[in-house]
């Protein structure tokens, strides 16, 4: 592939793997591609979204891809109302990206990266302006790019996060969460993705 020349005397080629073409995570009608739970109270398709809700007894449940991805595209748009925990899990060990309040920080994190351990949501990780991209109540455009050892995270069109961690560094399933304890609903829609080819890690 043709890269490049500058003032006709440096050339540069160079081939370059493309990422793949998008595919639909979601096909609108049913969870084909999925790790259905049985039973399952927890998920169901209305009218071409997908549903994620509690149960009576406010347990909670991961939805998984039956796929594994480790570079990769996401993209998503996604609707709740009211106080929620969930996120997208990916990767492993598993990283998630929040959506909605922090059981443990008791605040709204949305568009940041939740580690597990200690230190839970790290600094570098946090998308401390989400709030002002955010529509309470109405659609919002999510796009995650997970790529060597660097996580970006845009909302409604504006990068977030930049996040680089060496940790999590192998393919794992994607999870869509209903966190346990929590009566919330949310839901989800135009869920896609493209594989990218893989980067070399970028520190830690």
């Amino acid at each position: 592939m043709w890269i490049g020349c500058t003032l006709g005397l440096l050339c540069i080629w160079a081939t370059l793997a493309p990422a793949q073409e998008w595919t639909p995570l979601f096909n609108g009608r049913d969870l084909a591609g999925w790790k259905v739970p049985n039973p399952n109270p927890f998920w169901r398709v209305v009218d071409g979204v997908l549903v994620g809700q509690n149960d009576p007894a406010l347990k909670g449940n991961v939805l998984w891809t039956e796929k594994e991805y480790r570079d990769f595209e996401l993209e998503f748009e996604a609707r709740w109302d009211g106080e929620i925990d969930s996120g997208v899990m990916l990767r492993k060990p598993e990283l998630q990206l929040q959506i909605g309040v922090s059981r443990t920080l008791k605040r709204d994190m949305t568009g940041s990266f939740y580690t597990g351990g200690s230190e839970r949501y790290p600094e570098a990780g946090q998308a401390k302006e989400a709030d002002k991209v955010l529509k309470p109540g109405q659609w919002n455009a999510f796009r995650l790019q997970a790529r060597g050892n660097t996580f970006t995270v845009w909302i409604n069109g504006r990068q977030m996060v930049e996040y680089t961690d060496g940790r999590f560094a192998d393919p794992g399933p994607i999870g869509l969460q209903i966190h346990a304890g929590v009566d919330m609903r949310i839901e989800f829609r135009n869920l896609r993705i493209r594989e990218l080819p893989a980067a070399a890690p970028s520190g830690s």
